[in-house]
């Protein structure tokens, strides 16, 4: 006896999107390999920064580690060799179905994707301007002052030194919120 999980038709996953595990950060060279098999494939992302001594760098990281989704391109693609596929490790399933997400839901995904990843750090910072923050800086022992302005590079901090108002330029790792 011979026991094959059936294969929905293209038609039915015209509207959903199947999931794949893959292997530990593994997640680019999946969506490469399944792209060369011609399936559709989309690993969201998100954009955060990295700090470097040139300052802040964006990278973009997986939104959801070890996760792809992917649907097959034409009606007669089979789903089966998607598990020896290099970069995956299996296909989610529950039970004998395979794990699907709405298309709805991956373009809402993809929706914030496109925004997201157009954001500056500016509008992606945890600093505002008029925040209260603490600084970090070994010389300026944890004073608290107030944001004035955030650029790529450095926090423009307003701090109270000596009793006059002062705006000192400070790095991103060296500035903290106060809760």
């Amino acid at each position: 006896m011979h026991n094959t999980t059936p294969q929905p038709c293209q038609a039915t996953w015209k509207d959903k999107w199947l999931v794949a595990y893959t292997k530990p950060r593994q997640e680019p060279v999946a969506l490469q390999n399944l792209e060369l098999q011609h399936f559709e494939a989309y690993l969201p992302r998100y954009k955060k920064f990295k700090n470097t001594e040139a300052g802040p760098v964006p990278v973009f990281e997986p939104m959801f580690p070890r996760y792809i989704l992917f649907r097959p391109s034409k009606p007669e693609q089979s789903i089966e060799t998607v598990r020896s596929t290099k970069g995956i490790s299996h296909v989610v399933r529950f039970g004998f179905e395979p794990g699907v997400v709405s298309a709805n839901m991956v373009a809402t995904l993809q929706a914030f994707e496109a925004s997201q990843n157009q954001a500056t750090l500016e509008e992606m910072s945890n600093f505002k301007a008029g925040q209260k923050v603490k600084l970090k800086h070994v010389a300026l022992g944890n004073m608290e002052g107030l944001v004035q302005s955030v650029s790529a590079k450095r926090v423009a901090v307003l701090l109270e030194i000596l009793g006059r108002p002062t705006v000192v330029q400070m790095e991103h790792h060296q500035v903290e919120t106060i809760a």
